[in-house]
Parts: structure tokens; sequence; C-alpha cells
């Protein structure tokens, strides 16, 4: 592997080969949602709990501090006031990302889109800059579109995760399937280290460090999981309890502990 990518992965993925990731870029995407109001005050907050690396875009890597943290640009965009949301463009270079001093970037793909051509296209060229650059890519790898009827199910989020990685990614950014043995099925099935996405606000926080667990316990690497973790009540004590599964190995009980026994 290329010195410069290694050096760089090390700063995103730990060395217990997992890592606690945590996505902002959802400015772009919904707006400015109750969490990210002020960047680097949520970021800070969740540096204080022992984020590994966030991932925002380009306009707010320029204003922002992460530390020791892992930066990963976010190469992709698409708002939700477009009518094809599903038809991720991309907005960023690697040479921009360079520039930024980012530590990777990431690349926002929905399989089985109307578009997904042209997202692959921007995949396979954003791969190959990469490579130039000495940079690592995170693939966010998500099944969604008209032949799509379950986006959990294995069969679409396991063709999801590896199509990312044969394509040259990184490390892959998917949904979580539902259960323990078919996640590991995905995570087997994939030559590249897998994190498991959040989604739409949970219910409890209980929820999310419950499939936390049980995909660290399928082979996963950790997770990118952003309104769950910035929109919660503290999200310092939220980061530590997922580090706490992620890197220590906690079981779901003690990490809620962690949260002051609130779920």
């Amino acid at each position: 592997m290329d010195q410069g990518k290694k050096r760089r992965l090390e700063r995103i993925i730990q060395k217990d080969n997992h890592t606690v990731m945590i996505p902002m870029d959802h400015g772009v995407t919904i707006g400015p949602i109750q969490g990210i109001g002020n960047m680097q005050e949520i970021i800070n907050r969740l540096l204080k709990g022992g984020a590994d690396a966030i991932v925002v875009h380009k306009g707010i890597a320029k204003k922002v501090t992460v530390e020791n943290a892992g930066l990963i640009v976010q190469l992709s965009a698409a708002s939700n006031l477009c009518p094809n949301l599903n038809n991720k463009v991309q907005v960023c270079t690697v040479q921009e990302a360079v520039r930024l001093g980012a530590d990777g970037v990431s690349v926002h793909i929905n399989v089985g889109a109307q578009d997904e051509d042209k997202m692959l296209t921007k995949l396979g060229r954003v791969v190959d800059e990469c490579d130039i650059y000495g940079m690592p890519l995170l693939a966010m790898m998500y099944p969604r579109g008209p032949k799509i009827q379950n986006e959990h199910a294995l069969d679409v989020v396991a063709h999801a995760a590896r199509l990312g990685a044969e394509l040259g990614a990184d490390i892959i950014k998917t949904n979580y399937t539902g259960t323990i043995d078919s996640f590991k099925a995905v995570v087997e099935s994939c030559p590249a280290p897998v994190l498991i996405a959040g989604g739409a606000k949970a219910k409890t926080a209980a929820d999310i460090l419950r499939i936390t667990s049980e995909s660290m316990k399928a082979g996963g690497a950790g997770l990118s999981i952003g309104r769950n973790v910035f929109q919660h009540e503290d999200p310092t004590l939220m980061v530590k309890a997922l580090a706490a599964i992620v890197h220590s190995g906690a079981s779901v009980d003690e990490a809620v502990k962690i949260l002051g026994g609130s779920s």
C-alpha cells in the first residue's frame, strides 16, 4: 500500500482495525438540522467523546479543526429539494481534499438508482485519483432504487458492499441487515472493512448501541453514524458509549451505563 494512504488510514482506522466515524454532511442534503448549527462546537463535543474521524463537506472542512481525528471530505452531494435526490453528483475533487489536509474522501453511491451508471463512472474516476494522491476512499454504498424492495435485505446490501470494494474503495459504509448472521455474510463477502450506517433518528439510543454491538460481533469494522450521535442529548457521552463497544468490546448494558443509564 502507498505510504501516504497507509498513514492517512491510520488516522481514520485505529490499531484495532476499528473506527468510530461521525458523518456531518447532512447540511447539504437536509439543511441545518438540529445538532449541526455550530459545527465547531459539535465537533469539539464529539472529539471529547473519542470520535476517530469526522465526515464533512469542503466548505465546512475549511472552517473547522478536528485535532487528531481523521478528516474525511465528502465529494458527493444532492439536496432533498431536488426531484432526483438519489443522483449524487460530484462537488469536490480529490485534489481539493488534498489541499484541505484531508485524511480521506467519501463518495456516496445509490446502487440501483436510475443514475447508478453516472455515479459508478464517478466512483471509478475518484478511485484512480485517490491512487494518484495516496488518499483513502470511503464508499457509502446504499441499495436504493425501483428494484430495491428492502434496503436492509442481505442480498442487496452484500451486493452494494461488494460493488464498492470491487471498484477500489478502501472502506465501505452500508446498511445494517438486522441480524448478526446476515451482516456476517456481508462482511465475509466484502474484501474491504465494513462500517454500519445509522440512518434516520432511532427511537432510542439503546437501539443504536444494539445494532453497533451486533455489527461488531459479525466482524464489522465500526460505524459511521450521524444523526443518532450529534442529535443525542449528550453527544459526548453517546460517542463514548459507542467507542466502548467498538474499541473495548463493551456490552450494550455497559454502554447504556455510560449514558447514565438512559437509553
